[in-house]
């Protein structure tokens, strides 16, 4: 068994090689800016996601206290209320309702 004696390769082939070698360099740094730039803006973009599920846990808390402030402002009985005591209102007798036929 002898050892591979090595060939030379012409001087085009030899600059052909170079050639592809720098277009494939430029190509993985060109990927590797890319990859860089996708991955900034996954975590720009999952940290805008944690501010607004931050801000609807508050938004939904302020309308779970607004649907409760609403229910006790508009109940019957509170509304009523206001209607005697603040506007002087009371419910007719029954000789003052009238019943209109359709």
């Amino acid at each position: 068994m002898t050892a591979a004696t090595p060939v030379a390769l012409p001087a085009e082939a030899g600059r052909r090689l170079v050639g592809v070698n720098l277009v494939l360099l430029v190509l993985v740094i060109l990927s590797t800016f890319g990859v860089i730039h996708v991955t900034h803006d996954c975590r720009a973009m999952y940290a805008r996601l944690q501010v607004l599920e931050s801000s609807q846990w508050y938004l939904q808390e302020d309308y779970g206290r607004l649907l409760l402030e609403h229910s006790t402002w508009a109940s019957h009985h509170r509304v009523e209320k206001v209607a005697q005591e603040e506007l002087g209102m009371q419910a007719p007798a029954l000789e003052q309702l009238k019943v209109l036929p359709r």
